[in-house]
């Protein structure tokens, strides 16, 4: 087992990475295939889940337990969750406004392709399981 969290420590990263990219290659492929011009609301969601990412890279694992010591003062925990919580947050807004997106692709004729729409969820939902994959 302890070769399997080795193993997985090393090549963890690169799977969430490749996660990542895989999901502003879907959005690419839409935007580049689309027939009609992408408006930049389009993009905000993949933008704003992508700096959630950050937000959630900023955190060390560590920090979470109630073990951790902090030179900073006891109230230091309660900050890392709540920037986890901000994080999370901002996520799911992104994975909303996607699904809104697709939503309204779907039942307009004069917007951007169904396919534009399906992209930016699909780019907001394999943001998200970077960080479940990274963060294990």
């Amino acid at each position: 087992m302890e070769n399997l969290a080795l193993l997985w420590g090393i090549i963890g990263p690169g799977v969430a990475g490749a996660v990542f990219g895989a999901g502003w290659w879907f959005w690419v492929d839409a935007v580049v295939c689309s027939a009609v011009s992408v408006s930049f609301l389009h993009y905000l969601p993949g933008i704003f889940a992508s700096l959630a990412a950050l937000m959630f890279n900023c955190v060390n694992k560590d920090e979470i337990g109630y073990d951790y010591y902090s030179p900073y003062g006891d109230d230091s925990e309660w900050r890392v969750k709540l920037w986890l919580f901000v994080a999370y947050v901002v996520s799911f807004v992104c994975l909303a406004g996607s699904v809104g997106l697709l939503v309204q692709d779907a039942l307009t004729d004069k917007g951007p392709s169904v396919w534009t729409g399906v992209a930016g969820v699909l780019q907001c939902v394999l943001v998200l399981i970077r960080y479940v994959i990274f963060f294990e």
